[in-house]
Order: C-alpha cells, then structure tokens, then sequence
C-alpha cells in the first residue's frame, strides 16, 4: 500500500510515521506539482531538487522501512534522492526517456543510477509515456483541450455545479481517443530498454491503468497482461526472465 504524492504528508514527519504505522509502505514524494520540500517533474523548480527537510523524509522513510518512490520526481530529485538513500529505491510507474521524450520518463542514466542502486522501475502504460508519435500529437491537442475543459467548467459554474476530477478525466480521454492507440510493442519496447541498460532484475510493471486516459493496442485490463507475457517470450526472454 502507497502514498502517491509527498503532499499528503503536510510536512511533518509525525503524519509519515501515521502512515507507516497504518501500513503505507511506500511514498511518492511529489505528484504533478512540486511539494514545500521536493521538485516534481511537472512543475517549475522551486527547490533544486530536495530541501533538507525532503532529505529527512528520504531517511525518515529508510529507518520506517518504507520506499521512496522517485516516479514524479524531478531529475534534480532523483539525484539527490540517490545521494541520501541507504536503501534502494523504486519509480513505481515511470517509462523511459530514451524511446518517449516525456519528463516523467527516466533518462538512461537515471536507470544505470537506479540499478547500482539495488532499485526498481515499474514501466508505466500511459501511450504518451511509451510512445513519441503518441506523445506528441497528444501534446497537440492541449490548447483545443484545455479550451473544451474550460468551456464545460463553465458551463457547469452557470449551472451551480462543481467539476470533478472524473469531470476532467473524461473529457481527457475522449481527446486521447482521437488519437491512434499505439501498437502494444510500444510498451514491450519500454521493457526490454530498461531491461537492457538496467539489468532484467530492475525492470517490472506499473500499469497506471486508473490514472491514464490512454492504453498501448490490447491492453484495457489487467486480463490483458499475459500479452505482456507472450511478447517477452516471443524476444527470447526465459521463463524465469519473465
């Protein structure tokens, strides 16, 4: 069990002990903003990378037994998250740089960093994270889908109504259905990558199924994921590999 986004801990260690004894096991440190003490990769830098308060957080958690989760995270982040550590780290759902230009991605220094580290990067299945063509014709449409986002949260304002976050996601993915769903070796792509620079031991899965508005060819549940399966062994992958 995860805490995803380092802002639910309000600043205060006390409530990450909360969560540690309530059997949180892991922690996100940012989300798509940065936090009062961590930069996120979806945010302007506002701290380079970690205050010394995130750096109490980083050892607070190793001495909880709790992971830190770098997915999210800046680049400076993930650097400095390294330098403090004296465990291994996991990004629990984070794709690779190298085949999808998407700051959320990890570079392949950030996964030779991760390995050597002793760390785990769980490949996450958003198509604009495993997928450049994907990526960028989605990074197009942002301006017309901002101004449909806009438009309904207006209408809804006149009517008295709150939009939700369910609101947004919806309209989100009626967007991304306009866009070519890429096919699902995008995804076995991000795999083998991180397989291949990291060590098959730091690779694994992060679907991200309930946070994305877009999926590879094939892949819609997690009953699609001995597709994931097949085509590992189809690259030669062992049983044991997989």
């Amino acid at each position: 069990m995860g805490v995803e986004g380092g802002h639910a801990i309000n600043d205060d260690l006390g409530v990450l002990r909360q969560f540690a004894s309530l059997g949180a096991r892991y922690l996100t440190l940012t989300h798509t903003k940065n936090t009062d003490w961590a930069d996120s990769s979806g945010d302007q830098p506002a701290h380079n990378g970690l205050t010394d308060f995130g750096r109490s957080v980083v050892r607070e958690m190793n001495r909880l037994g709790m992971m830190v989760d770098v997915s999210h995270v800046s680049d400076k982040t993930f650097d400095d998250v390294l330098a403090v550590t004296q465990a291994p780290i996991i990004a629990s759902h984070s794709s690779c740089r190298a085949l999808c230009d998407h700051p959320r991605n990890m570079t392949d220094d950030m996964l030779r960093a991760l390995a050597k580290n002793g760390g785990v990067v769980m490949v996450n299945f958003y198509s604009a994270f495993v997928d450049e063509g994907f990526r960028q014709a989605y990074a197009a449409q942002a301006a017309q889908r901002d101004a449909a986002v806009q438009q309904y949260e207006d209408h809804m304002k006149a009517l008295g109504k709150t939009v939700t976050y369910g609101d947004r996601s919806k309209i989100d993915k009626e967007w991304a259905a306009r866009i070519p769903r890429p096919p699902l070796q995008s995804l076995i792509d991000n795999i083998d990558h991180i397989a291949r620079i990291a060590g098959v031991d730091h690779v694994g899965l992060g679907s991200d199924f309930d946070g994305v508005d877009s999926l590879p060819q094939g892949i819609d549940s997690v009953a699609d994921l001995p597709k994931i399966t097949a085509e590992l062994v189809k690259r030669g992958y062992t049983a044991e590999q997989i």
